[in-house]
C-alpha cells in the first residue's frame, strides 16, 4: 500500500509517497507553478541524498502537482532579497539549486522526471539532468532567461550545447517554446507518453521494483509513442537554425537571419529576429558564450561557472538588467525593459569578459559540489 508523507513548513512544498521500491516526489505549489523555492529546492536535495543512501529505494519518479511540472525557479523571491540588500541570498538560492542540479546529474539511481506541463528554467534542471524525461502532449519547455536580463543556467550550458547541431544556441538565445513532440526529437525528452497513459507507467514503474535502467526503459517504451511534429515546429527549421546559429557572435547571427529574410516573407524568422532584438543584449552575449564553452566541457565546469557569472549579476556592478526585466516580465508586468546598454554593439568583448573573470571579492568561494561516490557510467561520461 503507497504511503504519503507530509508536515507543515517546507515540506508540504515537494509531497512524497513510497510505492514498492519506489519513492514518488509530487512538487507542490501548484498556484504558484511549482515555481522552485528555496525551500522547495533545499528539500529536494535532502530528500535525493537520503534515498541515495537507502538501500530498499530503487527509483526516483518526479512530478508536479496542476498544470505545471515547474515553471523555473522562483526568481521574485530572489529580487525581493536583492532589493532589499541580501543579494547573497540570491546567489545562495541558486548555489543550492546547482547542487542539486548536480546531485541530479550524477545520481547513483534511475531518476524518472514525468513532464506532463510547463517545464521553464529552474525546472529544466530539475528534471534534464536525470535519466528519464518523459515528455506528453501538455509539455511546454523553454529557457526564458535572456528575456529576463539573465542566462540559461542549472546547467544549461552543458545540455543546451548537446542538442542536435546549432538548436541549442537557438533555444538559449531567444527562449524558444518546444511542445513535448519537439523535445523527443532533439533529446531533451527520452520518452512520449500521452497524459491518459501516466498513472498506468506510474503504477508498471512501481510494479517492475528495479533499479536496472534498462529494465525501467522498457517499462516506459511500453506505453511510449513518437509523436508527429507540428507542421509549425522548430525542429522544421534545423536546416536554417544551424546556417544561421553557428555564427561567431550574436551580431552575426542576427545578420545571417536578415539575409534569409530578404529572400522570402517569412513569419518564423520575423519572430526569432524580434526574439532577439527584445532580450537583454547582454545576456545574449554571455548566453551564446556559455553555450558555446559548454560544448567543451562537463556539468562540474559548466555549473562552476554558470554559479560565478550569477554572483556577479546578483551584485549588479556591471548592469541591472535582470532586476529591470524582473520588474518589467514579472512584477509591474509591463513588458518593456529598459536594458543598458541598450544596443549589441555598446556590449563590448572587455564588458563580457569581466562576467567571465575570477571574481574579486573577500566573501567569495566557488560553488562546494558535494563529493560522489557511485556514479554510474552514464553520468560518468558527463564529467
Amino acid at each position: 500500500m503507497a504511503s504519503i508523507s507530509s508536515s507543515f513548513g517546507e515540506t508540504d512544498q515537494v509531497l512524497v509517497e513510497e510505492k514498492s521500491s519506489a519513492k514518488i516526489f509530487t512538487l507542490n505549489r501548484p498556484k504558484q507553478l511549482n515555481a522552485a523555492s528555496f525551500q522547495m529546492v533545499s528539500r529536494l536535495l535532502d530528500l535525493f541524498l537520503a534515498c541515495e543512501d537507502d538501500p530498499s529505494v530503487k527509483l526516483i519518479i518526479l512530478k508536479g502537482k496542476g498544470r505545471a511540472f515547474c515553471a523555473g525557479g522562483d526568481v521574485t523571491a530572489v529580487v525581493r532579497d536583492i532589493t532589499q540588500g541580501n543579494w547573497r541570498l540570491g546567489a545562495n538560492f541558486f548555489g543550492r539549486e546547482f547542487i542539486l542540479n548536480y546531485v541530479m546529474a550524477t545520481y547513483s539511481k534511475p531518476q524518472v522526471s514525468i513532464l506532463n506541463g510547463i517545464v521553464m528554467g529552474g525546472g529544466a534542471g530539475v528534471s534534464i539532468h536525470g535519466r528519464f524525461r518523459v515528455a506528453t502532449e501538455n509539455s511546454l519547455f523553454a529557457m526564458p532567461e535572456t528575456a529576463l536580463g539573465l542566462f540559461p543556467d542549472v546547467g544549461a550550458s552543458y545540455f543546451l550545447s548537446r542538442l542536435p547541431g546549432f538548436f541549442g544556441e537557438y533555444v538559449g538565445l531567444i527562449g524558444a517554446k518546444l511542445d513535448g513532440a519537439e523535445m523527443l526529437a532533439c533529446g531533451l525528452a527520452t520518452h512520449f507518453v500521452p497524459s491518459e497513459k501516466l498513472s498506468l507507467l506510474e503504477d508498471a514503474l512501481c510494479k517492475a521494483d528495479s533499479n536496472d535502467p534498462a529494465i525501467i526503459s522498457a517499462t516506459i517504451s511500453e506505453f511510449s509513442l513518437v509523436p508527429n511534429l507540428k507542421e509549425r515546429s522548430h525542429c522544421h527549421r534545423l536546416n536554417v537554425i544551424n546556417k544561421c546559429f553557428c555564427r561567431r557572435t550574436v551580431e552575426e547571427i542576427i545578420l545571417a537571419l536578415e539575409r534569409e529574410a530578404a529572400d522570402k516573407e517569412d513569419e518564423w524568422i520575423s519572430s526569432t529576429l524580434q526574439s532577439l532584438k527584445k532580450a537583454s543584449p547582454t545576456s545574449l552575449k554571455i548566453s551564446l558564450r556559455l553555450i558555446r564553452e559548454g560544448r567543451l566541457q562537463g556539468i562540474v565546469k559548466c555549473l562552476v561557472r554558470e554559479y560565478g557569472l550569477v554572483w556577479t549579476v546578483m551584485r549588479g556592478e556591471i548592469n541591472k538588467d535582470f532586476f529591470e526585466g524582473c520588474r518589467a516580465i514579472l512584477l509591474d508586468k509591463d513588458k518593456n525593459p529598459k536594458w543598458e546598454p541598450s544596443k549589441l554593439e555598446q556590449v563590448t568583448e572587455d564588458m563580457v569578459d569581466r562576467y567571465f573573470s575570477k571574481i574579486n571579492d573577500e566573501d567569495w568561494e566557488d560553488l562546494d559540489l558535494p563529493r560522489r561516490s557511485n556514479i554510474p557510467p552514464h553520468a560518468i561520461a558527463k564529467l
